[in-house]
């Protein structure tokens, strides 16, 4: 049955006639499918109207149906009052609009402002329950330090930075990550006592990384980027995911101060000494990247 769904999907999608308006990214994308997700894309709410419609149709042409309960829009705009006046309504059914969208299998917030700060306050409160439901192990006496380190890299660290692939946190994201890695850290070393004082104190940040002797977390986020950076660049010109990270957007960025984009990368080059390379390039040589991702992994940032 799903091969027989996915059969009849496929061909639903190649039938539809959709308008060319589409988002406009090193070519036009209108329709984005994965599984039994569909994402319709446009650069305005009649167009992403026309072509839902558009969709709705072919779809009941082969006895599918849109699942109005799960539909939702959303307008991506620097402009918070964008899109206020506008509704999406096909055959008399009304679609919600919403702020944010979560992708319930893969676990990814998507805002109408494009920032990952939600995602990161998201995953963050998943490790954060992972921590919890671990809280009695890391502070038992009958398990090894190493014991403990190994349960916090293969069951808390994983569910904190599902998707990191792909983020490029700011300063004060990365001050987040940072102490939520601290806190489970000294939860594992325990308080030491002070020699001059004789008190007990919490260990600094030297100190819990002199113990944890493994790459902190954001040399983590640092070399998966690497590494998915590696792997797209590796596919060519003929994928989708090659052409969008290529790509450049139509429009003009706005004159304060602009966000840093998922291919400054470059930043993590010049950490390395490579900062003059290209690194579209770069990968073609795996051996050679490979090296530079562990050396990110290793290397030493305040």
């Amino acid at each position: 049955m799903p091969l027989l769904f996915n059969f009849t999907l496929e061909y639903t999608i190649r039938r539809v006639q959709v308008n060319q308006d589409g988002l406009k990214l090193n070519g036009t994308q209108q329709l984005l499918v994965y599984a039994d997700d569909v994402n319709i894309l446009g650069g305005s709410v009649h167009t992403v109207k026309e072509n839902a419609k558009a969709l709705i149709v072919a779809s009941k042409e082969t006895g599918l149906e849109a699942n109005v309960d799960k539909t939702k829009y959303m307008i991506m705009s620097r402009d918070q009052n964008a899109g206020q006046s506008h509704s999406v309504k096909i055959d008399k059914i009304s679609f919600e609009r919403v702020e944010e969208f979560k992708y319930s299998y893969l676990g990814t917030i998507l805002t109408n402002q494009n920032s990952i700060q939600e995602e990161i306050k998201s995953r963050m409160k998943s490790g954060n329950a992972c921590y919890h439901s671990v809280q009695n192990l890391l502070s038992s006496t009958l398990l090894s330090k190493n014991l403990k380190i190994k349960i916090y890299r293969t069951i808390i660290l994983p569910a904190v930075l599902y998707g990191c692939d792909t983020w490029l946190p700011t300063l004060r994201e990365e001050r987040w990550l940072r102490v939520f890695e601290n806190r489970v850290l000294r939860r594992i070393f325990e308080p030491r006592r002070d020699e001059l004082t004789g008190e007990w104190r919490k260990l600094h940040y030297e100190e819990l990384y002199d113990l944890y002797c493994s790459p902190n977390i954001m040399h983590v986020i640092k070399s998966r980027r690497m590494r998915w950076a590696g792997h797209v660049a590796h596919t060519g010109e003929g994928r989708g995911m090659y052409r969008v990270l290529v790509g450049k957007p139509e429009g003009r960025r706005p004159l304060e101060r602009p966000r840093n984009r998922w291919k400054d990368i470059k930043m993590d080059l010049q950490e390395v000494g490579c900062g003059g390379m290209d690194w579209i390039e770069m990968p073609k040589d795996r051996d050679r990247w490979w090296a530079l991702v562990n050396v990110v992994m290793s290397f030493q940032v305040p």
